[in-house]
């Protein structure tokens, strides 16, 4: 059981590896909750900025309609 868990715990450490490279690739930026719960946008330049989860839902929703 410890496996799966190392196994998975691997898997989302690289899947945020892989953002974080496909980001820095197009210019963009990553969004993610931290570990105190603040939800942050991360730039390819290393910039972290906090984000409304108001203002991140509007974008959301403004993507979606394209």
């Amino acid at each position: 059981m410890m496996n799966i868990t190392k196994d998975l715990a691997k898997l989302i450490r690289l899947t945020g590896d892989r953002a974080k490279l496909d980001a820095k690739a197009n210019w963009t930026y990553i969004v993610y909750k931290t570990a105190e719960g603040q939800m942050v946008k991360e730039y390819s330049t290393g910039e972290i900025e906090k984000v409304n989860e108001q203002a991140l839902n509007h974008e959301r929703d403004r993507c979606n309609h394209v």
